[in-house]
C-alpha cells in the first residue's frame, strides 16, 4: 500500500501564474500545467541556490521526494520552453507559510520583504 502524500510547505503563491510564447497570438497553444509545489522547488533551487536538502527542509519533506518534484518540474518548464507551450502554475498538494511575521525560513518571501521594508524605513516605529 502506497504512503499518503505529506503536503508540502510552499511560502507563497506565484505572482503571475501564466506563462506564454508573445509571437503567435490568437494560435490556441497546448498548455503545461505546472503545480504550485513544484514551482516552489524552482524558486528554491534555482532561484534562491538551495541544495536539495535545504529545499526539502524548507519544504518540510524527504529529500528524495524534493529530487522527485524538482524533476517533475523541470521536465515541465523545459517541455514549454522548447516546444513553445503555455505553462500555468495551479493545484497541488500544499499549504501555505503560516508565520507572516517570521517567515518559514531562510528562503521566506514574506521574511526577505519585512527585512527589505525595515530597511528601507517603511515600517513606522512605535
Amino acid at each position: 500500500m502506497a504512503r499518503p502524500v505529506k503536503i508540502r510547505r510552499v511560502c507563497c503563491l506565484p505572482e503571475s501564474n501564466l506563462f506564454g510564447s508573445l509571437n503567435r497570438p490568437g494560435k490556441q497553444r497546448e498548455i503545461v500545467v505546472m503545480s504550485v509545489d513544484e514551482y516552489e522547488t524552482i524558486r528554491l533551487i534555482d532561484w534562491e541556490g538551495f541544495t536539495q536538502e535545504e529545499c526539502a527542509e524548507q519544504m518540510d519533506v524527504a529529500r528524495t521526494t524534493v529530487q522527485g518534484i524538482y524533476f517533475d518540474a523541470r521536465k515541465k518548464l523545459s517541455d514549454a520552453l522548447v516546444n513553445g507551450k503555455n505553462l500555468l502554475i495551479q493545484g497541488g498538494r500544499y499549504r501555505l507559510c503560516e508565520d507572516r511575521e517570521k517567515g518559514c525560513g531562510r528562503g521566506c518571501l514574506h521574511r526577505r520583504h519585512l527585512r527589505d521594508c525595515v530597511d528601507q524605513k517603511c515600517h513606522k516605529e512605535a
